[in-house]
């Protein structure tokens, strides 16, 4: 199927943007059915938003496996462990 680059309109802002025939492509190898209803501006703006924004509050904790201090984005329950990245994607990887 030959993919051709076609012109949307984004339902936040009402610009007008290029779904690309590569972007087609993908949507279509990943199975999606739905064409992009944002631009790349509203979409990366509605993911921090949804992410917590810059305004994410951290929280300092000690690693539970090294000792080392680092921050994560949730406050912390005193019965389960927590662990800096480099641990994390160790106890991940096991």
């Amino acid at each position: 199927m030959a993919f051709e680059d076609k012109t949307l309109v984004c339902k936040d802002c009402g610009k007008e943007f290029t779904f690309s025939a590569g972007e087609q492509e993908f949507f279509a190898e990943k199975g999606f059915e739905n064409e992009p209803t944002r631009c790349r501006e509203c979409r990366d703006k509605r993911k921090r938003n949804r992410d917590g924004g810059e305004h994410r509050h951290m929280f300092t904790v000690t690693c539970a496996e090294c000792g080392k201090e680092t921050e994560v984005p949730f406050e912390p329950k005193n019965e389960r462990p927590v662990y800096c990245r480099d641990c994390f994607i160790k106890h991940r990887a096991n």
